[in-house]
C-alpha cells in the first residue's frame, strides 16, 4: 500500500523559508505529523527510511544554517571594526590635510620672504661692487698723479741740488766764469752764463728758470705795487744759490707733502675697499642661505 504526503502551499511555505531553528522545527513537525498517519495505518521499512532521511537533512540543515550565521556574525563584525579603521583614518587624513594646508601657506609665505630678501641682497651687492668699482678708479688716478708729480718733484731737487752744488764748486775756485754769474742781475742771465759755461744744460737752465719763475711769482702776488720783478733773485737770497736752495726745500717739503697725502688715500682707500669687500662677502653668504631656504620652501609648497 501506497501512503501519499500532503505538501501543502503552507508546508511548502515552510520547506522554502529561511534556514533557521524555528524554520527547521515546523518543517520537522509537518513531515512527521504527515508519515505519523501513514505509519499508523501500515508500519513499513521504507516509512523508517524516509523518517530517518528527513532526521538526517534536518541536521544537516541545522549545521549549515549555524555555520551561515556564524559566517554572517564573523563578517558582520568585520564590517564594524572596518567602519571604526576608516573613521580613523578619515579623522587622520583630515588632521593632515589640515596640517598640510598650514605648511602650505607657510612655505608660500616663506618663498614670498626669500624672494624678497634675495632681491635687496642682490641690489645690494650690485650698489657695493659698483662702489667699490668707483673707489678704484678714483684710486687709480690718485696714484698715477702722485707718482707723475713724485717724479717730477724728485727730478727737480735733484736737478737743483746738482746745480747748486756746481755753483757753490765753481765759487769757491774763484773762476773767471762765476765773475759773469754773479755779475748777473737775474736768474734767467745767471742760469744762461752757467750754460755758456758748460756747468748745466740748455734744458736744465730752462726748467730752473720756469720753476724760479713760478716759484717767485706766488711771492710777488702779497708784494706792494712796485716790487721788482719775477726775474730779480737780489730781493730774498741775494745770491742765486740761495734762490736755489730755497726752491728745492719747497720742493722737498712739497714732495713729502705729496707722500703723506698718497699714504693717506692709500690708507682710506685699503679700509673702504675692506669695508665695501665684507659687506659684498656677508651678503652674498645670506643670498646663499636664503636661495637654500627659497628651494626648501619650493619644494615643500
Amino acid at each position: 500500500q501506497v501512503f501519499e504526503v500532503n505538501f501543502a502551499p503552507s508546508n511548502l511555505d515552510v520547506l522554502t523559508s529561511p534556514a533557521t531553528p524555528d524554520a527547521m522545527q515546523r518543517l520537522t513537525k509537518t513531515m512527521l505529523a504527515a508519515l505519523a498517519g501513514a505509519a499508523s495505518a501500515n508500519e513499513v521499512s521504507p516509512i523508517g527510511k524516509v523518517m530517518q532521511l528527513i532526521s538526517d537533512l534536518q541536521t544537516k540543515v541545522i549545521s549549515e544554517g549555524g555555520a551561515a550565521q556564524k559566517a554572517y556574525e564573523e563578517y558582520s563584525e568585520w564590517c564594524e571594526d572596518r567602519a571604526r579603521e576608516l573613521g580613523h583614518e578619515i579623522k587622520t587624513g583630515s588632521a593632515e590635510v589640515e596640517s598640510l594646508q598650514a605648511s602650505i601657506a607657510q612655505s608660500t609665505s616663506s618663498v614670498a620672504e626669500q624672494t624678497a630678501k634675495i632681491e635687496d641682497l642682490a641690489g645690494d651687492i650690485a650698489t657695493d661692487e659698483a662702489d667699490l668699482k668707483a673707489a678704484t678708479e678714483i684710486r687709480d688716478k690718485e696714484r698715477a698723479d702722485f707718482s707723475a708729480e713724485e717724479s717730477e718733484l724728485v727730478e727737480t731737487i735733484s736737478m737743483l741740488d746738482r746745480a747748486t752744488g756746481i755753483l757753490e764748486r765753481e765759487m769757491a775756485k774763484g773762476s773767471a766764469s762765476m765773475l759773469q754769474v754773479k755779475n748777473a742781475q737775474s736768474v734767467a742771465a745767471a742760469l744762461a752764463a752757467m750754460v755758456q759755461a758748460s756747468m748745466m744744460s740748455s734744458a736744465d737752465a730752462h726748467r730752473l728758470t720756469a720753476l724760479v719763475q713760478s716759484g717767485q711769482t706766488s711771492d710777488d702776488a702779497d708784494a706792494e705795487p712796485g716790487a721788482p720783478a719775477a726775474a730779480v733773485y737780489e730781493s730774498q737770497s741775494g745770491n742765486i744759490v740761495e734762490t736755489l736752495k730755497d726752491i728745492m726745500e719747497k720742493a722737498e717739503t712739497q714732495l713729502d707733502e705729496a707722500r703723506k697725502k698718497e699714504t693717506a688715500n692709500l690708507q682710506n682707500f685699503e679700509m673702504l675697499k675692506q669695508s665695501i669687500s665684507d659687506e659684498i662677502k656677508f651678503a652674498n653668504k645670506d643670498m646663499g642661505a636664503s636661495k637654500k631656504t627659497l628651494a626648501q620652501a619650493s619644494e615643500a609648497k
